[in-house]
């Protein structure tokens, strides 16, 4: 976003034009800003085999979906609702992770239709459930296990810090080898991932670094069991700045990241969100009305609060 002869642009476009085509209120996002940041962290990742899935929870418009699309990115989704949207925008179930703690029958049954290439399943009860619905629809199911890695976690927000111990989310590290044990015993069940996100915003990338370590031994312990593990995945988090903070170092977080893979001999998965999005866009609205009341002056907007 920029000023040129007094007018706001967004890369080479106007806004003043684009309210006119569009009306206000509107939300204007820069594609090129977008895919920037794709390239980047595509870079940051190129020692070890690897592919991006951008998470819809962040933002998941039509536009940003199709622009993240056609960069080569797939999507991480957390509902029935966001799969409907993802295979609107034009992607495979091979380009899809299916995660989220509140599964319901039909979204499982919903995924597995598709095809997609991971369900990152929270319990061992929901890994029961996906087992009796592939067997149902004579499909093998294609299975993650998200792990809790229990560790400590520096961030804006200790609700956002999904990695620590206690957390909702996930399996307990200390529990995942024996749920890995039931999934490797049930029908219908490929166990071909470990699955974290530790959580948002995190100002350091130690939790990256502690929690893959014990991602790569569960795996290995995993695969001496007899799963076929094929994927590492390192879940989201990336931060983005809201006031003075530095943007993040994603050399430092891909040698990481890409470390843990290349020792397990797996394909990495990450699940960035709001790193491509969060930066990108601007609420567009016009002022209707200027009021003068008691000792200030108010800005009347067609932007309420629903926006």
């Amino acid at each position: 976003f920029s000023r040129r002869d007094g007018q706001l642009h967004c890369d080479q476009v106007s806004i003043d034009a684009l309210a006119r085509a569009t009306g206000t209120p509107a939300y204007v996002y820069s594609a090129r800003m977008v895919r920037d940041r794709f390239t980047r962290l595509d870079a940051a990742l190129a020692a070890a085999p690897h592919r991006i899935h951008y998470s819809l929870k962040a933002n998941a418009s039509r536009g940003v979906l199709e622009v993240l699309r056609a960069a080569g990115c797939g999507v991480d989704v957390v509902s029935g609702g966001e799969l409907f949207r993802a295979l609107r925008a034009g992607f495979r179930g091979e380009d899809i992770l299916f995660g989220g703690v509140g599964k319901q029958e039909h979204e499982i049954r919903e995924a597995l239709v598709a095809g997609v290439k991971l369900i990152n399943v929270e319990s061992e009860a929901e890994l029961r459930l996906v087992s009796r619905i592939a067997v149902e629809l004579k499909v093998v199911a294609s299975v993650g296990l998200r792990v809790n890695p229990e560790v400590d976690v520096e961030n804006a927000h200790r609700y956002i810090a999904t990695g620590e111990r206690g957390h909702k989310f996930g399996i307990p590290v200390g529990e995942a080898e024996a749920v890995g044990a039931v999934a490797l015993a049930l029908p219908n069940i490929a166990l071909h991932a470990v699955d974290m996100h530790v959580g948002s915003q995190l100002s350091t990338f130690e939790a990256y670094r502690a929690g893959t370590a014990r991602l790569v031994d569960l795996s290995l312990a995993l695969r001496r069991a007899g799963a076929p593990i094929k994927y590492l995945d390192s879940g989201g988090g990336l931060p983005v700045p809201y006031a003075e903070e530095a943007e993040p170092d994603l050399a430092a977080y891909g040698k990481i990241v890409t470390d843990a893979a290349n020792a397990l001999g797996a394909e990495l998965l990450v699940e960035p969100g709001r790193f491509f999005v969060a930066a990108a866009g601007a609420l567009v609205t016009r002022v209707l009305y200027r009021k003068e009341t008691g000792h200030k002056t108010y800005l009347v907007c067609d932007a309420g609060m629903t926006e």
